[in-house]
């Protein structure tokens, strides 16, 4: 994923709201959003593309729901290629650990990868249990943290960017752009229609490119930093390939949707579930 927003305990009624773009290149080779014959209750699309996949191993994923377990799981890349190893595990793996795990419990997950063998490049994760919601990334200097209630978003920066529930008073000057405009659109979204699928997707559909002063600086051609600023990204090699909505009730019921995406942002198709979580 490359913008991922939420809203955990944000509203009354609903235990977890995220709105998320993946992008990716065009040609990795992807599946959408699905049930897996693999593990059972899992909703993810499905990574096909990564270089250290065993041959009869389920491929990893950018974003999962297990609603029979009750997890959720979702990824971004922290970009510096610099920083970039050949020989780095796929990132979706850290995922598919968690959701398969037997016995996982956020907190002791997060803690046991920080303190293990680094052998990824830059990522930020997010897991929860539904009960706890936690963050972790590599390439930060902050140790594992659990998120409060709130709207939290993430792109492409070691850091997660956060706002309590109440007045907003703004947001840390660091956040990104398209995190600052997305955690707003998400905001008047949660405050306003929260059972709206199609106004999350409004939300991340937003193509604005941010202005040159604004724009960070991860390595990458001043052109390209600013096509990728945008929080919908349209082009011919490179963009958002998915947009997921996952919107969790206090009561347990759940609905995921995902619309899909070609070159130059052509629309794919969607798919959608909905079900009831295990007791949360």
């Amino acid at each position: 994923m490359c913008l991922v927003l939420i809203g955990w305990r944000a509203h009354p009624d609903y235990r977890l709201i995220v709105a998320a773009n993946r992008d990716e290149y065009y040609i990795r080779p992807t599946e959408s959003m699905r049930r897996w014959p693999e593990v059972s209750g899992l909703l993810a699309g499905r990574d096909i593309g990564a270089r250290d996949r065993a041959p009869g191993r389920p491929p990893g994923t950018w974003l999962g729901l297990r609603a029979s377990a009750g997890r959720f799981a979702t990824v971004t890349n922290v970009r510096n290629p610099l920083d970039d190893r050949a020989d780095a595990r796929s990132r979706g793996a850290l995922l598919m650990d968690f959701l398969t795990d037997a016995e996982p419990l956020p907190e002791r997950y997060v803690r046991d990868i920080a303190s293990a063998s680094d052998d990824y490049n830059g990522y930020n994760l997010i897991v929860s249990d539904l009960e706890t919601l936690w963050w972790h990334s590599n390439r930060a200097g902050d140790r594992p943290r659990p998120l409060s209630a709130g709207f939290h978003g993430l792109s492409n920066a070691p850091f997660v960017t956060s706002s309590r529930l109440g007045p907003d008073t703004g947001l840390e000057a660091r956040a990104w752009p398209k995190v600052r405009a997305g955690m707003a659109a998400l905001r008047k979204v949660v405050e306003s229609e929260p059972d709206s699928v199609e106004r999350y997707f409004d939300a991340l559909s937003d193509s604005t490119q941010a202005p040159d002063e604004l724009l960070p600086n991860t390595g990458v051609p001043h052109e390209m930093e600013r096509a990728l600023s945008a929080g919908f990204i349209a082009s011919t090699e490179h963009g958002t390939r998915a947009s997921t909505v996952l919107l969790v009730r206090e009561d347990g019921a759940y609905e995921i949707a995902e619309r899909s995406f070609g070159p130059l942002g052509k629309p794919l198709g969607e798919t959608g579930f909905r079900g009831l979580l295990r007791s949360t």
